[in-house]
């Protein structure tokens, strides 16, 4: 009901502010305008393919953004066209760093909570056995021993039963000794925000990040009056009914719409703030929101085995991020066809959100959509002049030129049915000119 009540604030104007960021030239900001339109291309290319009806993607550099852009329609039926200020994405696993791992670094920051911690301290139905040893760390590092999910949707009739599957959840591995990337740690993780700032999630954040920043159009649950604006995920969902607003993740919706690992709604020029916000060190427009010494810490790869950091992911170089960007970029993926990459050594941030799991046409619609955000990185890579005002070499081709792997879309019956008679009528027509 609360965040209910947000929204609706938001639909009304309210105290908060709607600035974004500037836009700028590439040019103005050391970028190739010729480089950034190869985006266009790779895009559509997804969406011919039947990977995704539409995207949006915003690219930002120096403090502005040079490419903030649309393509497509929100759904295959619906032709209204995505545009990256107005068409509100489920960000499904983007939720984990927007939102959970946020909080936790503003926590860490006010003192309340330490990275050795026990979550046993915060949490004391989340101990027994093993589970005495998981430290927060452990959770943001995704080492807890906790499983990758569980079908909380299976076992649950409400959001507090949901909540008690995943603190009995049993591990799997000793703490600490393994990896397996874990929506239900990033669950335990939203629930220690909770008992730490006597506040749920979704309220926490709006308060200390969304509101602050101005991101008038990010937050979980989202109002109905604001359904055109959301482009629908699944038709045929486990619910029983097709989805549109309402978060697509099963077992986030299994706990109420608020969740660690999924729920969160946003834009794509939101998220450019957001990200800016994460570039200057925590701060923006001489709004505070992390120190820069929390941001380095959270965001600087671990050592344990893997690519990730606190909480979020870093650049591996063989997935959504691309070939050339930065060791120290950092980011996250969500399975919604959404995701985030921030690079502080070229001052970069790329952004693409999809609805790839809305009636995808193509045969594989995760290879279509696994492609597309790393060509969409490379291509902003790529368009960044370096010191001496070179660039990097351009590659003969894009992935989404090759598309391998992703096969042709699947056409529907009257399609093919369609295609039949054509066939037939042009056969009878090349005999009768025969004759």
């Amino acid at each position: 009901m609360f965040t209910t009540l947000l929204t609706t604030l938001v639909l009304l104007g309210g105290d908060t502010p709607k600035d974004g960021l500037p836009t700028k030239a590439p040019a103005a900001v050391g970028m190739s305008a010729q480089r950034l339109a190869k985006i266009d291309r790779v895009l559509a290319r997804g969406i011919k393919a039947g990977g995704f009806p539409g995207g949006a993607v915003v690219i930002g550099r120096r403090g502005a953004t040079v490419l903030q852009k649309g393509y497509g329609s929100l759904s295959w039926s619906d032709k209204s066209h995505v545009m990256p200020d107005e068409t509100i994405y489920d960000l499904a696993s983007l939720t984990k760093v927007v939102a959970t791992t946020t909080a936790m670094m503003i926590l860490y920051d006010e003192g309340k909570i330490h990275l050795e911690d026990r979550v046993s301290q915060y949490l004391p139905a989340f101990s027994g056995g093993m589970k005495d040893d998981i430290t927060i760390q452990m959770l943001l590092e995704h080492r807890s021993g906790l499983p990758a999910g569980r079908d909380l949707w299976r076992v649950a009739l409400t959001p507090g039963e949901a909540r008690q599957a995943v603190l009995d959840t049993p591990l799997e591995y000793m703490p600490g000794t393994g990896y397996i990337y874990s929506d239900l740690g990033a669950d335990v993780l939203g629930f220690i925000v909770e008992a730490v700032s006597g506040e749920r999630l979704d309220v926490f954040m709006q308060e200390k990040v969304f509101e602050p920043l101005g991101m008038s159009s990010t937050f979980f649950r989202p109002h109905w009056t604001l359904r055109d604006r959301i482009a629908p995920t699944e038709l045929t969902p486990p619910r029983g009914y097709p989805l549109r607003g309402e978060v697509h993740d099963e077992n986030a919706f299994a706990l109420g719409g608020v969740a660690g690992h999924a729920g969160l709604f946003s834009t794509a020029t939101d998220l450019a703030v957001f990200a800016q916000m994460m570039l200057n060190g925590g701060e923006l427009n001489g709004t505070r929101i992390i120190s820069d010494s929390t941001v380095t810490l959270f965001t600087k790869r671990t050592d344990a085995p893997g690519t990730r950091a606190l909480g979020w992911d870093t650049c591996g170089h063989d997935g959504s991020c691309g070939k050339y960007l930065s060791q120290r970029a950092f980011g996250h993926t969500g399975f919604t066809g959404t995701s985030l990459w921030i690079d502080p050594d070229r001052d970069l941030f790329v952004i693409l959100l999809t609805n790839r799991v809305h009636a995808a046409r193509a045969r594989r619609p995760s290879k279509v959509i696994a492609d597309v955000r790393a060509d969409v990185s490379d291509a902003a890579a790529l368009s960044v002049f370096d010191a001496d005002g070179d660039l990097l070499a351009m590659p003969s081709s894009f992935r989404a030129d090759r598309a391998v792997g992703w096969n042709r879309p699947v056409r529907s019956r009257s399609a093919r049915k369609h295609v039949r008679k054509s066939s037939s009528s042009k056969k009878k027509m090349v005999a009768k000119a025969s004759r």
